[in-house]
């Protein structure tokens, strides 16, 4: 017997290409780590990194309630970290959200708004001196780098 309702779609986890940059002395930026510093929390947005899925298909993945995950969602969505994009029905005829990432990617830097601005100007005029891809292989190395003191400790 085929379905009056859809229970599934096909949702897409692309992202936009331009990123939204964040700074650690931004009331914003305290919102979004405070909601990814649960290990549950950050799970459930890795997961939803790599697939578009529901408050079910996430407890079911997790071994949660639905209304455990459904808090988790919430927080994550009242962070601006993800989004619902589409809606689907339960084999009961229920309506269910699918979720994922926000379309806009974010970047956090380690430093007031107005070290970014430097920052900034120091990329732009790297960027005009050596070369797009040059600053792009200088912000990994740094982050990298980053990356490592923040393991280290």
């Amino acid at each position: 017997m085929a379905r009056l309702f859809p229970s599934r779609t096909e949702s897409s986890t692309d992202r936009d290409d331009d990123p939204a940059v964040f700074y650690v002395d931004d009331e914003r930026t305290a919102e979004m780590i405070s909601t990814l510093s649960g290990e549950t929390a950050l799970t459930i947005f890795r997961m939803l990194s790599d697939d578009a899925l529901t408050a079910s298909e996430i407890a079911d993945d997790l071994d949660l309630s639905v209304q455990n995950a459904s808090y988790h969602l919430d927080n994550l969505q009242e962070a601006d970290l993800i989004e619902v994009i589409d809606t689907c029905y339960s084999e009961k005829g229920r309506e269910m959200e699918i979720y994922t990432v926000t379309r806009e990617p974010k970047i956090l830097v380690l430093g007031s708004e107005d070290e970014g601005r430097t920052l900034r100007r120091a990329f732009t005029a790297l960027a005009g001196a050596i070369g797009i891809p040059a600053v792009a292989l200088a912000v990994w190395s740094s982050l990298s780098q980053l990356g490592r003191l923040l393991v280290e400790r």
